[in-house]
């Protein structure tokens, strides 16, 4: 296990910054995932830990060395690519071996650390077969189980599931989590599908335009998002642009919302209001609302059948709020049918504008 420690990175392309003072600490065998939009230089991070981009400015360390000057393969770290990155002519069995046998570790312990990881990547029985004769998810768990051969200090993943299909990427994305709490490896792995951010992490860092926006739990940046880019990147959520009418107030268009009590604002303070579709409920008649909930009207423009739930798209004021609810309930509402739209003043978050995280 290891820890890492990123300093101030900063690395330019041209006129292109790329990154802009990257700071962050991961902690022995965690898992942190970075997620943020394509561009948002969440791969160059990666690729400046594991020595293939020389930053502009600022240190990374692993265990308080520091790296910059360390070439790749002095580096302890083991990195997993989208593309697999295997050697066609190679067995399973000579991939995995390839970088102890480049390091001229025994042929005993060559064999015997094969054994292991196949084992632990669950592909028993295909140590003879070549990369064309496997399927998309058995090639990448091959190169995961290469990369983790020589026992690296921190393992690397760049999007490693983005190329397979949904399912094999559900299976997978379990199987890393297991092999990582297994092994204990300290990880970072970059991706732009939130959801697998949220199953997989320790801890998320949600990235844009070459900086962090938040770093968090997923249960933070899903129920506490801090800047209005991460409420609208990970997850659906409902803004609402408007300000403070009191401390625990919120005033949309002719609409005054009551917050939680701990909610305190500047009255006049412009914010906006974040609401999770799980979180608001569709109301047939006013007489229904909660006792102490905020309620406005609205009219259904459609229906979204999503398996297990359904999501209600209501037009209010100009506006599109989405509704979730369990599909049984959602398919009975008909399109442009008037309901009310109703949350606790728990279910919602302020957002201050112009916040940055």
């Amino acid at each position: 296990m290891a820890r890492v420690v990123v300093e101030g990175l900063t690395k330019q392309f041209g006129r292109v910054v790329a990154v802009q003072d990257f700071s962050l600490e991961v902690g022995d065998g965690e898992l942190v995932s970075l997620l943020g939009p394509s561009g948002c230089g969440k791969t160059t991070v990666l690729r400046s830990i594991a020595g293939f981009e020389r930053p502009d400015a600022g240190r990374i360390l692993v265990d308080g060395e520091v790296l910059n000057d360390v070439p790749p393969e002095h580096r302890g770290i083991g990195m997993v690519f989208q593309t697999y990155a295997l050697f066609p002519h190679m067995t399973v069995a000579e991939n995995i071996a390839f970088p102890l046998m480049i390091r001229g570790r025994p042929k005993a312990e060559q064999e015997q650390t094969v054994r292991e990881m196949v084992a632990l990547v669950h592909l028993e029985g295909t140590e003879n077969r070549y990369p064309h004769q496997l399927s998309g998810g058995q090639r990448q768990r091959v190169a995961l189980a290469r990369a983790l051969a020589m026992r690296p200090r921190v393992l690397l993943l760049d999007e490693p599931l983005s190329a397979l299909d949904a399912k094999i990427r559900e299976e997978l994305r379990g199987e890393i989590r297991r092999i990582q709490k297994t092994l204990g490896t300290t990880t970072l792995y970059v991706t732009h599908d939130q959801e697998e951010a949220l199953v997989l992490s320790d801890r998320v860092v949600v990235m844009n335009m070459g900086r962090i926006e938040q770093v968090g739990t997923p249960l933070e940046i899903y129920n506490a998002p801090r800047t209005p880019f991460v409420a609208s990147f990970v997850g659906m959520m409902n803004l609402l642009s408007g300000q403070m009418a009191e401390e625990n107030v919120f005033r949309w268009r002719e609409h005054r919302f009551s917050l939680h009590p701990e909610i305190r604002l500047r009255p006049g303070e412009e914010t906006y209001l974040a609401i999770r579709p799980e979180r608001l409920k569709v109301i047939t008649s006013p007489e229904f609302i909660p006792p102490g909930w905020n309620a406005f009207s609205g009219q259904i423009e459609w229906v979204t059948f999503l398996g297990p739930i359904g999501r209600l798209s209501v037009r209010s004021e100009g506006e599109v709020f989405l509704a979730d609810m369990p599909s049984d309930e959602a398919m009975r509402f008909p399109g442009g049918a008037s309901v009310w739209l109703s949350f606790a003043p728990e279910s919602a978050q302020v957002i201050p504008k112009g916040e940055n995280g």
